[in-house]
């Protein structure tokens, strides 16, 4: 770097040359002989008052309103609220950044160019190199640039679309617990801001550990002095018991096998693709790593891409058009298994994937960074579960990425892992054994269906499906009861069950569309002491959908085990708050509901008080003790 001396004092030119020398210091050996040419060094009055420099064709500009602090030295005193703090810490910052500019700039591709080359890349990764296009087999070896590689731009979050043939999202949704948020710009920026930090943060590796990976594979060089990382991931149990203990680990020492969980279809519209998720079989504190861990049923978690923690589908339109939020929940296994199986009336099937353990590590550290920064946005035919689900793998396992795997329906890429021998869907053969061993796990639908095939034989009902019993009003069923006797009482008091479980899943998805929607009628009903309660729980309950929230401001990437006792404290002190809001609610909240619906809560609740009393009078009738 030759520094333009012109009308600078000594002292001037000695304080900047002795930033220079410090920056050269911080760059890794490869760095400085790739850049093998000659950087002109110059103080600029025309930069803009907040930018500290810009690197302009070969001329680093630094911004002359800074140079008094430099040269008297109290710019290391200069707090500045900018990410590095001090002002001496930023402008030595700006230089590694800008700097790293020009190293980015070697090859300085056009855009065309630089789109011709991801999708030959992509289609190298899946062809063979006699079959490749003429013109993608001239880029065969080619060497990248940062901010141009595909692997930088998948762990830095410019997702490749599905079915584009490697072409990639314009907009980078990993804009939560950011350093610098002007990394999202663009991939040169990104790769800037992420190189100062790189050089300069001890932390990097253990906040962004991928990305550190990354770059000192890329210069075959780390930084000295690296703080030591805990092999344990922060994340937060979105799961709706909130006596529970929210702040939870992901270890990877723990993870057995990683399952495609996939939710099977029916007749709703946006439901009959089925659900994707991933299930994480984590064995029992103490239980040596095998198959017995996926007996510790209790220990299994499920990453689960939802607008909101307690949907179980997108129950309306606003999906196509991006209106809910997308973002990962980690959720205990049972209760995704009772929300699909005994609510939606829905099987599961748990595939095991073929994974590694450095794979299942990845996994893993992927699947906390995206916990705790993305915030996407949910789109019924190009960014649903099945999208999410793919990216997730494909961003995590390289070795994913030369297989043919993206679907946009959840049913599409199970028959992808599977065809692609990713997925070992041999452990549904027998389905006696699946069910035993946890690789299914069946809807109620079926015994729903033989209870009532009892009340049916026994009463002469003329519905032939459990379904249209279930789609009767309540005090139709109920003309039914006292005719049972108590066989047929008892098959129906499990059906008025699952029927009340119908009406609490209408009941919810009522509130949602009409208090979370445009119409307004959240803040009308505010006033009241249920409107109040939703109105609170709906706002308090964001961090359960952004966990960054719990940090505020301050800190990036994975949080550190300085940050984990505001975590816990934080999370525990909402969690006591929302576990106060839900009981207010559960007393108050049918005056919002729609009176066909609170009508159809109250008489449900009646028929299964009545069905109750019937049972127990036919019981002790019978001789038998009497039932509680």
């Amino acid at each position: 770097m030759h520094l333009d001396e012109q009308s600078l004092t000594p002292e001037q030119t000695q304080a900047t040359r002795q930033l220079l020398n410090e920056a050269m210091g911080k760059l890794p050996p490869r760095f400085k002989q790739a850049l093998d040419e000659d950087i002109s060094v110059r103080w600029s009055q025309d930069l803009e008052p907040q930018a500290y420099g810009r690197a302009d064709r070969r001329t680093l500009l630094l911004n002359e309103r800074l140079l008094p602090a430099l040269t008297d030295g109290s710019d290391a005193r200069i707090q500045t609220g900018r990410p590095h703090g001090t002002q001496r810490e930023e402008m030595l910052a700006t230089v590694l950044h800008e700097l790293t500019h020009f190293y980015d700039r070697e090859r300085a591709w056009t855009t065309t160019e630089r789109k011709e080359i991801i999708a030959c890349s992509t289609l190298a990764s899946s062809t063979r190199s006699a079959d490749l296009p003429l013109h993608c087999q001239g880029q065969a070896g080619r060497r990248y640039t940062l901010s141009d590689d595909p692997r930088l731009l998948d762990l830095a979050g410019w997702q490749v679309k599905v079915k584009k043939h490697g072409t990639r999202e314009s907009r980078n949704n990993f804009i939560a617990r950011s350093p610098d948020i002007y990394e999202v710009t663009n991939p040169r920026e990104f790769v800037a801001v992420n190189m100062e930090y790189f050089l300069l943060d001890p932390s990097y590796a253990c906040r962004r550990p991928a990305l550190a990976r990354y770059f000192t594979e890329h210069f075959g060089w780390s930084p000295p002095q690296q703080e030591t990382c805990s092999s344990k991931l922060p994340y937060l149990n979105a799961g709706s018991d909130f006596g529970k203990t929210p702040l939870g680990w992901l270890d990877p020492e723990r993870v057995y096998e990683v399952d495609y969980l996939f939710a099977e279809g029916n007749e709703h519209v946006m439901s009959r693709w089925g659900h994707s998720m991933l299930r994480l079989v984590v064995c029992a504190p103490g239980r040596p790593r095998g198959p017995d861990c996926r007996l510790d049923l209790q220990e299994h978690l499920v990453l689960s891409f939802r607008a909101f923690v307690n949907d179980v589908q997108i129950s309306n339109w606003d999906g196509l058009t991006g209106s809910y939020p997308s973002r990962l929940f980690v959720l205990p296994l049972a209760q995704v298994v009772e929300e699909y199986t005994k609510i939606e009336l829905r099987g599961l099937q748990s595939v095991p994937l073929k994974l590694n353990r450095q794979e299942i590590a990845d996994l893993l550290e992927r699947t906390a960074q995206t916990h705790w920064s993305y915030d996407g946005h949910y789109y019924f035919v190009s960014n649903n579960c099945a999208v999410e689900t793919f990216k997730l793998l494909h961003d995590s396992v390289p070795r994913l990425q030369q297989t043919p795997l993206d679907s946009i329906t959840p049913i599409g890429l199970l028959d992808a892992l599977r065809i692609e021998k990713v997925a070992d869907t041999s452990v549904l053969d027998d389905q006696r054994e699946a069910l035993r061993l946890g690789y299914r796990f069946d809807s109620f639908r079926d015994r729903f269906q033989s209870m009532f095939k009892v009340a049916r034989d026994r009463l002469s009902l003329p519905q032939q499906k459990v379904e249209d019993w279930l789609e009767l009003a309540p005090q139709q069923r109920r003309e039914w009861f006292d005719r049972a006797d108590l066989r047929a009482s008892a098959a129906l008091l499990l059906l008025e069950q699952a029927a009340l479980r119908r009406e609490l899943l209408l009941a919810q998805n009522e509130l949602k569309d009409r208090y979370l929607g445009q119409n307004g009628e959240l803040e009308k009903a505010r006033f009241s002491k249920a409107g109040e309660a939703l109105q609170q729980l709906l706002a308090d309950s964001g961090y359960l959908s952004r966990p960054s929230e719990l940090l505020g401001a301050g800190g990036y990437g994975l949080p550190q085990p300085g940050e984990w006792d505001k975590l816990t404290a934080e999370s525990q002190r909402r969690q006591t708050h929302l576990l106060s809001l839900r009981e207010t609610l559960n007393t108050e909240v049918r005056s919002l509901l729609d009176s066909k619906i609170q009508h159809g809560l109250d008489d449900t609740e009646a028929n299964l008080k009545q069905l109750g009393d019937h049972l127990r009078a036919l019981h002790k009738a019978s001789g038998g003790l009497e039932l509680p």
